[in-house]
């Protein structure tokens, strides 16, 4: 049992991280302490997706030996298995867009706190619903 955890313990600190960040989306008032939460899930998938394109967790799920995706005649002609490039490209495209909607939502936290003098998310509210009325 131990064994197989500390085979797996990339898997596990990413589901870890996933959940301590669902923790801080849901537990916290604070909307820049949401966005970090969110900023933590993201972080933990992108580490699970880059676990399950990796060659060493190919080999430790009993797949044998892989090699990285260049192609050359010998290659084939010895039967490597190649190790698959999408999770990689999709992570890194992932990331870009991680980046970017960071930013964005820390433009809309400076604005938000500009206009109401705080971010905590009950006092936003409560400074809305006295407008309404």
């Amino acid at each position: 049992m131990i064994e197989e955890f500390l085979e797996h313990y990339n898997y596990w600190t990413s589901v870890l991280i996933i959940f301590i960040g669902l923790y801080t989306i849901f537990a916290k008032n604070n909307l820049l302490k949401k966005l970090l939460g969110l900023s933590l899930v993201q972080t933990g998938i992108f580490l699970f997706f880059i676990s399950l394109g990796d060659i060493g967790s190919l080999q430790t799920l009993g797949i044998g030996e892989a090699t990285p995706p260049i192609i050359w005649e010998e290659a084939e002609k010895r039967g490597y298995l190649y190790v698959n490039p999408l999770p990689h490209v999709l992570i890194l495209t992932g990331i870009v867009v991680a980046a970017a909607t960071t930013c964005v939502a820390l433009a809309l936290l400076i604005r938000i706190y500009k206009e109401y003098k705080t971010l905590e998310e009950d006092e936003i509210i409560e400074m809305e619903v006295e407008r309404g009325e």
